[in-house]
C-alpha cells in the first residue's frame, strides 16, 4: 500500500472538518507544556473549537481548491488549526488571549468568513467581543431607555397620578389657547 494511499483519509479529514467552517486559524505551538496544551484544548473544546495538529504537507494538500488555500504559505514549522463553524471570532479570540500567558502559542494566520487574514489581522479579530456578548450589549443599550421611562411612569403613579399634577392658573392657559392678534399694518 502506498504512503498516499495511507495519508488520503486524513486529507479529507482535515478537508471535512473545513468545509463550511466560519474561521479556520493556523496556529504555531511549539514549545507549549502538555499542562498549557490540554488547558488551551479545554478552553477551545467548551467555545466549540475543533482544535487538531497535521501536517503542513496534508493540511495544504486539503486546502488546495478551497477558500483555505491562501493559509498554505503560513504552514511553516509546527501547527495546529483551530476551527469554528458558528462563532467566528472565538478561535482568535481564545487563542489571542491564551497567548498573552503563554508567549510559545502564536497566531500566523486565518481565514474568518471567506477572507484571508495574516498575523495582525487575526490579532484584529481578536478584539471583537462573540455574538452572544454583542447581542447582550444591544439589549442592555435598548431596555436602558425604557426602564427610565418606566421608572418616571412609576414615580408619577406614586405621587397619585395625573391628578396630583398642578393644572396652570387659567390665566396663562386662556392666553395660550387664544389666537395670536395681528399686528396692524404700518402707513
Amino acid at each position: 500500500m502506498a504512503k498516499i494511499e495511507l495519508k488520503q483519509p486524513i486529507v479529507e479529514e482535515i478537508a471535512a472538518t473545513v468545509k463550511d467552517a466560519a474561521t479556520v486559524v493556523i496556529v504555531s505551538y511549539s514549545g507549549i507544556t502538555v499542562a498549557q496544551d490540554t488547558q488551551l484544548r479545554r478552553q477551545l473544546r467548551e467555545a466549540g473549537v475543533t482544535y487538531k495538529v497535521y501536517k503542513n504537507t496534508l493540511m495544504t494538500r486539503a486546502f488546495k481548491g478551497t477558500a483555505f488555500e491562501g493559509l498554505t504559505e503560513s504552514l511553516k514549522g509546527t501547527n495546529a488549526i483551530a476551527v469554528s463553524k458558528d462563532d467566528a471570532t472565538a478561535p482568535a479570540r481564545i487563542l489571542s488571549k491564551f497567548a498573552k500567558d503563554c508567549p510559545a502559542i502564536q497566531l500566523k494566520a486565518g481565514v474568518v468568513e471567506g477572507i484571508v487574514y495574516d498575523e495582525k489581522g487575526m490579532a484584529e479579530i481578536a478584539k471583537i467581543p462573540s455574538r452572544d456578548e454583542l447581542i447582550s450589549k444591544f439589549l442592555g443599550s435598548i431596555q436602558s431607555p425604557i426602564t427610565n421611562f418606566a421608572r418616571v411612569l412609576n414615580q408619577i403613579a406614586e405621587k397619585g397620578g395625573a391628578d396630583a399634577c398642578e393644572p396652570a392658573p387659567k390665566e396663562e392657559t386662556a392666553a395660550a389657547e387664544a389666537p395670536a392678534e395681528e399686528a396692524p399694518a404700518a402707513e
